[in-house]
């Protein structure tokens, strides 16, 4: 991923992806059947994990951070330390002899996105230092041949993944390359770095896909690309082709560049206000404010504020992709593990509320979020209610819902709810307390599709 003072550029790049460029032919059906295991899941696990995670944001001992962001220090440099830290290239190439992740276990990883209730993995095959976590042919600049490790981490997740019945995508940086020959973003700092663009992507990009398409089994099921740096419609165009080729059902984001829309939009760190309607999406964040393992990087959101984030983002019809930055010797962090255990206990009571749902029809709830589901044939609607402000007087009230109500209940518990309707609205007489502190369920089933009615500007 990147620092957050580039934000901005990469918004720009993000715009310039939606141009309109001829893909191969899908009917809307067919595009539908091939996102709906995605667009169930509403939950995964990205994981940022390579050879960064051996400095984890330190340089000759001192903390490599000099991005600031409105006016605050943001520790970027976990993924990014050899590009903020501006290290040479033979330099930065040694820290693979002390890559050596003994501790990493895909069954253990695997287990713990299923307990949180990830229905899906993405994990950085090859990030912006070029480094494979992969075995592949087309440079030694990767963990099977630079590495004391040398075993290749995503045959043992893509086995673990099967066995769990977890989907498994992998991120690749495809411009950006600062070992390799291709992009940097912020202009080249080393003269070992100056390489053909063209060559790069022959040699190193295009073999690269290649291989991870094929060597994996029935995976990967996504490939999340990454700043599209220099990426011109030519260069872009023979990475759509060997997906196409190879696995024509893939799920692609919006970054591979050359004016390829992909399937989903891809807002980073940020939940839009409203989503991005007619159009699959997904919002990656980090728990803390690195995406790579960064030593002094203690500052985790709340797991109250991670699971309003999932309840947030669901109602407005996206997914959430929460990312782990794994330690050099293969740990997930300890405060990551307890906040996606916390997420998971939760889900096990509330999943039905997130898991398979579609966007809120009301356009702001005081109390929290609304996810809903619809009845094939349309004749009912079960509304999810997802309360994050408990209401002291004993009642919710839901505005402007004009549909019959049929009945209400809690999740949590399946007690009954009583209802009654007032105007435009309906007051669900709820117990004084709340089932959980951070986000309750009220189940209510109504007659028809939504119906909501705006209220009258005052």
């Amino acid at each position: 991923m990147k620092p957050s003072r580039l934000i901005i550029l990469s918004v720009a790049l993000s715009a310039f992806t939606l141009a309109t460029v001829a893909s191969a032919a899908e009917t809307k059906g067919q595009h539908d059947t091939r996102m709906t295991w995605w667009r169930e899941a509403k939950f995964g696990m990205f994981i940022h994990w390579g050879v960064y995670s051996v400095p984890a944001g330190f340089y000759h001992g001192e903390s490599v951070n000099t991005t600031y962001y409105l006016g605050h220090p943001v520790p970027c440099a976990g993924e990014w330390i050899m590009c903020v830290g501006k290290i040479p290239m033979a330099e930065y190439q040694t820290y693979a002899k002390e890559f050596n992740p003994v501790e990493f276990d895909a069954n253990a990883w695997v287990k713990l996105a299923k307990a949180a209730g990830q229905k899906y993995i993405v994990i950085t095959a090859k990030h912006h230092d070029g480094f494979a976590m992969f075995d592949t042919q087309a440079s030694p600049w990767g963990i099977t041949h630079a590495t004391p490790f040398g075993r290749d981490p995503l045959q043992e997740l893509a086995a673990a993944c099967k066995k769990e019945g977890i989907q498994l995508g992998f991120y690749y940086s495809q411009a950006q390359d600062w070992n390799n020959g291709g992009s940097a973003m912020t202009g080249k700092w080393d003269p070992a770095q100056r390489h053909d663009m063209d060559d790069y992507i022959d040699k190193i990009a295009v073999p690269q896909v290649k291989e991870l398409l094929t060597h994996y089994g029935q995976f990967p099921a996504v490939i999340w690309w990454d700043t599209p740096v220099d990426m011109n419609q030519a260069r872009a165009q023979k990475l759509y082709d060997e997906v196409e080729q190879l696995r024509p059902g893939i799920i692609m984001n919006n970054r591979l560049g050359g004016g390829f829309n992909g399937d989903t939009e891809t807002p980073e760190q940020s939940i839009p206000a409203t989503g991005f309607p007619g159009r699959d999406w997904e919002t990656c964040m980090t728990m803390n404010d690195t995406w790579g393992f960064r030593r002094d990087d203690q500052n985790f959101k709340s797991t109250a504020t991670l699971i309003r984030n999932l309840c947030d983002i669901a109602s407005k019809g996206g997914n959430y992709l929460l990312n782990v930055g794994p330690t050099s010797e293969g740990l997930i962090p300890a405060p990551e593990v307890e906040r996606l255990t916390a997420i998971g206990a939760w889900l096990k009571i509330n999943g039905d509320a997130i898991y398979g749902t579609t966007a809120s029809p009301f356009a702001q709830l005081p109390w929290g979020r609304c996810t809903k589901k619809i009845a094939k044939n349309g004749k009912t609607t079960t509304l999810y209610l997802h309360v994050f402000n408990w209401p002291s007087n004993g009642r919710l009230i839901v505005p402007g819902l004009s549909n019959p109500v049929k009945s209400a209940r809690l999740l949590a518990t399946g007690q009954k709810l009583k209802f009654i309707r007032t105007g435009d609205d309906v007051a669900v007489q709820i117990p004084a307390i709340a089932p959980d502190a951070i986000s309750s369920t009220i189940v209510l089933k109504i007659k028809g599709t939504p119906q909501v009615v705006t209220p009258a500007k005052q």
